[in-house]
């Protein structure tokens, strides 16, 4: 459905998008970047779908961009091709991020590049003791655009992030957990079974309140603290009118597990 370049599947109330390019070390191609982008909207489509998992196949998470694709807009182009790639990477990663329901990245192997972009666009990350995470971009010259100069800071600190982009150094998943960045780190053979335990705690709940909460969330970063408070305080007025909230506060007095729609 998505291309054989990326797999798609729901387990229980969570969407697994996988990339499936192990032999080129799962590097995003125009072919992934839209069958990624169609997932996506599936799972939104989804009623039963409670959040969205990214995983890859293969030793390695994503190595970034196929450079290869890349080099070829290059040679005796004007460069439109490589700006269409770029442009529709980074509104991927932007899609990825404003995607309504909690985004979680099961990272195994090396994420670099455009793969930690990838990574940065999702809401949590738990990450195998395999994992390593690389900007990399300096190292050959080049430079990011699908958020990670923007993003980067945001979960780590400027300090980290700096050092991260101007080194090309690749850290260890504990080193990005003590920064920020990964929420869990775990055994590679716990890595699934970790993320789907996460992924059914968090089907328990409200979509609509989950949503709105990650709307909040990402819309206070860029607001004073008066000015979020307010935020906070006028989309938790408008949730209250919802029927998850009537049915959250019947639960409560009940003494009942809730039962949420997503209304």
């Amino acid at each position: 459905m998505m291309g054989k370049s990326v797999e798609y599947e729901v387990k229980g109330t969570a969407a697994w998008i996988t990339l499936n390019r192990p032999d080129q070390r799962n590097a995003l191609s125009a072919e992934v970047i839209d069958g990624v982008s169609r997932a996506l909207d599936t799972a939104r489509r989804a009623a039963a779908v409670r959040s969205v998992v990214f995983a890859a196949n293969g030793p390695m998470f994503c190595a970034g961009a196929d450079l290869k694709n890349v080099l070829g807009d290059l040679d005796g182009s004007d460069g439109a091709a490589l700006r269409r790639f770029l442009r529709s990477a980074s509104t991927l990663f932007d899609k990825i991020a404003a995607h309504p329901q909690p985004v979680v990245a099961a990272v195994h192997g090396a994420a670099i590049a455009g793969g930690l972009e990838l990574v940065l666009a999702c809401d949590v990350v738990v990450a195998a003791r395999s994992a390593t995470f690389a900007d990399g971009h300096a190292r050959y010259g080049m430079f990011p655009a699908g958020g990670a100069s923007i993003r980067l800071p945001r979960r780590i600190g400027v300090n980290n992030a700096k050092r991260l982009m101007f080194t090309a150094e690749s850290w260890s998943a504990e080193r990005m957990r003590s920064v920020g960045l990964v929420s869990e780190v775990v055994d590679d053979d716990e890595l699934p079974a970790t993320v789907t335990s996460l992924t059914q705690r968090i089907g328990r709940f409200s979509p609509l309140g989950l949503s709105e909460m990650k709307q909040v969330v990402e819309a206070g970063a860029d607001l004073s603290v008066s000015r979020g408070i307010t935020h906070e305080l006028n989309t938790c007025l408008n949730y209250a009118t919802s029927k998850d909230f009537a049915e959250g506060l019947h639960a409560f007095s009940a003494r009942r597990e809730p039962e949420f729609v997503g209304e």
